[in-house]
């Protein structure tokens, strides 16, 4: 039986995924430093209306709120002995908000990092990544995750173990990195790598692309530099920051406007990408701009690098595919998400 996401995709030409996690889950009250895996057993209500949000504002895929739920993430909270049972209420409180929407929602089961360095450069041997993430995803599964979404990697090694764990837990998987340091991730990779480690790795993701980032620009930068790398099978996906993170009396807010995030939305589509959402920053008001505007704008070419940043604002030199140190410089870090 093919999988929710599949059926999807055979079924339009793009889809719509959520916005960011933390950042709305913040403006309910989440504080700075806890863990927000926790509000799933702490504040249900709360996440349920945070699912809800994004179901209502057209969302066709939305996160759970698991993104820190390995238990190397999660021992920082002291809850490192309760990975099945946070990430089971984080897929099943979507589970039930997709039921009661009455339309197919993809219920994607959140993955990122474990925040551990792999050997040789740090403890985490490649066998204790995989069984971290295998326990992470079987909770996922418990509670009705559709697909082990894993994304804001920036280690190939990193990436394939947690593919090999929600492999081994029974779930199809998704996955996206993270370009935060001119073009590339933290470790170095290239979108066009990331295309070729997804045509390598076994088992097949369904779709792959980037998350989070430094921008809108930056994001669909690294969408036009991976095209050459990818096959007309291939579903990208694109889920940026909602603009550039400024602070703003001791807070970090993104300048992005729902406008900024449409035409991205359309330039993304345009760049090849079929699954298009936002990361750090997006709320359901810019998801519903982006749904809005990509119904009524009709498909149109493949945009330069040029062309994005004259409608979304600079790209670093690495993003415009020029040497280190070319052109402009890279803005922000890397983050978690959002």
């Amino acid at each position: 039986m093919s999988d929710l996401l599949t059926t999807l995709l055979a079924e339009r030409p793009w889809l719509i995924a959520d916005g960011a996690t933390g950042t709305n889950l913040f403006a309910m009250g989440l504080q700075h430093g806890d863990a927000p895996e926790l509000w799933n057993l702490e504040e249900p209500e709360k996440v349920r209306a945070h699912y809800r949000s994004f179901i209502e504002a057209g969302s066709d895929i939305v996160l759970t709120n698991s993104f820190g739920g390995t238990a190397n993430r999660l021992k920082l909270h002291g809850a490192q002995d309760r990975v099945r049972e946070i990430n089971e209420a984080a897929a099943r409180l979507l589970a039930e908000e997709i039921a009661a929407a009455g339309r197919p929602v993809v219920n994607a089961g959140s993955v990122g990092p474990t925040g551990d360095l792999l050997e040789p450069l740090g403890p985490l041997t490649f066998e204790e990544a995989v069984a971290a993430f295998r326990a992470q995803c079987e909770g996922l599964k418990a509670g009705g995750a559709d697909v082990a979404w894993i994304e804001t990697m920036s280690s190939p090694e990193e990436l394939k173990a947690a593919i090999q764990g929600a492999d081994e837990a029974g779930l199809p998987v998704t996955c996206t990195l993270s370009f935060d340091t001119n073009g590339r991730t933290m470790m170095g990779v290239t979108p066009g790598d990331l295309a070729g480690l997804a045509h390598a790795v076994r088992p097949a993701p369904i779709a792959f692309g980037g998350n989070c980032g430094t921008g809108a620009a930056e994001l669909v930068a690294a969408l036009v530099q991976m095209r050459d790398a990818t096959g007309p099978t291939d579903v990208v996906i694109a889920k940026a920051n909602c603009g550039i993170p400024e602070f703003v009396d001791g807070e970090v807010v993104y300048n992005g406007t729902p406008e900024l995030m449409s035409r991205y939305a359309v330039m993304a589509r345009d760049s090849g990408a079929r699954i298009i959402g936002g990361c750090c920053g997006t709320t359901p008001d810019h998801i519903r701009a982006m749904r809005a505007t990509l119904e009524q704008t009709p498909p149109g070419e493949a945009p330069s690098v040029e062309a994005v940043v004259e409608a979304l604002g600079s790209v670093s030199a690495g993003g415009q595919g020029q040497a280190p140190g070319e052109g402009a410089g890279r803005r922000g870090g890397r983050r978690r998400r959002g």
